[in-house]
């Protein structure tokens, strides 16, 4: 990708995000961005439906405002419009027939729930609180039989849906930084990993190195980790530079440490390509 600069997990104020679309639009074009992508989290199931997400309804005002926005500043910068979708087993599809109705440039794919045995989701990502009281309640208080059951989901996700990139594939480590709570160098962890990447590498999916956690505080490294990254690069996997940003002023977060150190690509959706 060398100094193209582009951006296509974008969050607004129509989903968690801080800022509106038309702030980090001149954001962007402030920054020397060759392209921005908006990507607000779909649709969650009713019983799971929270404030951080669209509903049906104001998915068609997103999609409406943001296409307006791309009009208006054409000649400036392209603007795209995709969705983040949760993989919920049974609840929610990330595919592209599940948002047809929309018409998104692009999907991107993601786990933030695990369904734990008797039913109940997992929130990996909201608060380290929220995560260990769900491990404790509901997973018997064993961290490998959740983040198995993570690596798991990510697995059918990408084996089985149609979209376009996936999302922090190993975001199960938000947390473990500054919150231990299982061992990433342990022999059961590396072999989800290995699993994990096969899976991807067989999907022909994009996998974004996602720089969020590090504008956020929790890490000091993008998902995937590392050890994820090279499991990836020596299957084949292309890697997307995303910054997952919920401001403007994060849309570049980290760029400047991370945009060098994988053979990035333009995806297959974008203006550019």
């Amino acid at each position: 990708m060398g100094a193209m600069k582009t951006n296509y997990h974008t969050h607004t104020t129509w989903c968690d995000g801080r800022d509106d679309a038309s702030a980090i639009v001149r954001t962007a074009i402030r920054r020397g961005f060759r392209e921005i992508g908006f990507s607000s989290h779909a649709m969650l199931p009713g019983e799971m439906e929270k404030d951080g997400n669209l509903t049906r309804a104001t998915a068609t005002e997103c999609f409406a405002e943001i296409r307006a926005l791309a009009e208006k500043v054409a000649g400036e910068i392209p603007v795209l419009c995709g969705v983040e979708a949760d993989y919920v087993p049974g609840s929610a599809e990330p595919s592209h027939a599940t948002y047809a109705d929309f018409k998104p440039d692009y999907v991107i794919g993601s786990v933030h729930w695990v369904v734990a045995p008797d039913g109940v989701p997992v929130p990996v990502d909201v608060s380290p609180e929220s995560l260990f009281e769900g491990v404790r309640d509901h997973f018997a208080g064993s961290a490998e039989t959740f983040v198995r059951a993570y690596f798991r989901a990510e697995r059918e996700m990408v084996a089985g849906f149609d979209f376009d990139l996936a999302a922090h594939p190993d975001l199960v480590r938000k947390f473990n930084a500054r919150h231990p709570w299982f061992d990433e160098s342990a022999s059961w962890y590396l072999e989800e990993i290995e699993r994990t990447a096969d899976a991807l590498a067989q999907s022909g999916k994009y996998v974004e190195v996602n720089t969020g956690a590090i504008a956020r505080g929790w890490l000091d490294e993008p998902y995937p980790s590392r050890r994820f990254r090279d499991a990836l690069r020596d299957r084949g996997v292309r890697f997307v530079l995303s910054s997952d940003a919920h401001s403007a002023d994060a849309i570049d977060a980290a760029f400047d440490r991370f945009a060098s150190c994988e053979d990035f690509v333009v995806p297959s959706w974008s203006s550019l390509a």
